[in-house]
């Protein structure tokens, strides 16, 4: 099978990924086979190229954001059929025995493995996972459109859900995860583009921020925006803007400006997407007191010191880790009700170098998707 892989972390502009010919894999018990139609590029796929994430598996074929048809089933499996349409994220198997995972923390177990990292990916023709880890998508979608959702959109959700944004406005220390927050939203949700239907109990409406515009931000500013939130992005790049506005944000400038131009507007909550620490202290003075900033990279550059004032007042600063089944479920529930738009950009397999430039040239709009050759055209993916 054709593949890109990398055998030693270099920058991308040395063009790390090398095109090859690889055994086709075979399924063991409980995997099964995937016929790789489309592979997301993300920051994380970056950073591993990079090396800014340390290596795992050496030589790897990178890609997180699988997408493609059953092709053959190991023994034992029953989730699925050869011939399904199935969506594969970087959480690739999980032990199901630590005190993470007996505890519903999936998403922290100590001997979980991730797609593209601990083993080979989507930058290739097949690809392997376990059923239990894999997920069958809806009729009708579009497998380029869908890819984005499989990591930019599922570690977005998660951020969402651990800034308070899906259950409601969080304000007050201790929180536990999936309790109802304090806010009141009207008919349980609000509508993609006409934020303002979930609200504070004293009627200012739940504001949130997101720091840095690319797949993730994308698809988590319609979800916000479809659960009532107003949405404030905060991005340098002004074609990034313009398409904040267009999927729904009520405001879009630069980091460092108060939310709307206005010094009087407060967040509620914050996510910082972009990979830079700097944020983290831009993010905490744009959020109001009792407010949450979530950061929703895997790697990010030192953050400053922070000055304890700016915490003081019940502010809340946490990471977000990898992502649960329970999310990936939910969120392609909710991007289907929606319906969610993405915006991708396509490249052919062997073009997996060039994707990751741009990517790390912000010259994607959207998100980067590698279409794999042996592939059906989807319509409008492209």
């Amino acid at each position: 099978m054709k593949a890109m892989l990398v055998r030693s972390p270099r920058p991308v502009d040395d063009r790390p990924l090398e095109p090859v010919e690889l055994p086709t894999p075979q399924p063991g018990p409980g995997e099964i086979l995937i016929a790789v139609h489309a592979c997301g590029v993300c920051h994380t796929d970056l950073h591993i190229v990079e090396g800014e994430l340390p290596p795992h598996k050496s030589p790897v074929v990178p890609g997180h954001q699988i997408v493609g048809r059953v092709e053959a089933v190991g023994e034992g499996v029953r989730e699925h059929r050869v011939g399904d349409r199935v969506g594969v994220p970087w959480l690739w198997r999980t032990d199901g025995t630590c005190r993470y995972c007996r505890r519903g923390q999936e998403n922290l177990c100590e001997h979980a493995q991730f797609t593209g990292y601990d083993v080979d990916g989507g930058f290739a023709e097949y690809a392997l996972a376990p059923a239990a880890f894999a997920y069958k998508l809806p009729a009708g979608i579009d497998e380029l459109a869908v890819a984005p959702l499989l990591c930019a959109g599922i570690i977005g959700y998660r951020c969402l859900r651990l800034a308070g944004v899906v259950d409601g406005c969080y304000q007050s220390v201790g929180r536990v995860e999936g309790l109802p927050g304090d806010a009141v939203t009207d008919l349980g949700r609000g509508v993609a583009g006409q934020p303002g239907s979930t609200r504070m109990p004293g009627g200012e409406p739940c504001r949130l921020g997101l720091f840095g515009f690319g797949a993730a931000a994308h698809i988590a500013t319609q979800v916000a925006g479809y659960l009532g939130w107003e949405v404030y992005v905060f991005t340098r790049n002004e074609e990034h803007r313009a398409l904040a506005r267009r999927l729904g944000a009520v405001w879009a400038g630069a980091a460092g400006e108060p939310p709307g131009g206005h010094p009087d507007v407060r967040l509620n909550a914050a996510v910082i997407f972009a990979p830079a620490g700097g944020l983290v202290i831009d993010a905490l003075k744009a959020t109001d007191k009792g407010g949450i900033v979530a950061m929703g990279g895997i790697y990010s550059t030192p953050i400053p010191p922070i000055e304890y004032p700016l915490i003081y007042d019940e502010r809340i600063v946490r990471s977000v880790a990898n992502s649960t089944r329970q999310d990936a479920r939910e969120l392609l529930e909710i991007a289907a009700e929606i319906p969610v738009q993405t915006e991708v950009q396509v490249f052919p397999l062997e073009q997996a170098n060039e994707a990751l430039l741009a990517l790390k040239e912000s010259r994607i709009r959207g998100a980067a998707v590698l279409r794999i050759a042996t592939a059906p055209a989807a319509p409008g993916g492209s």
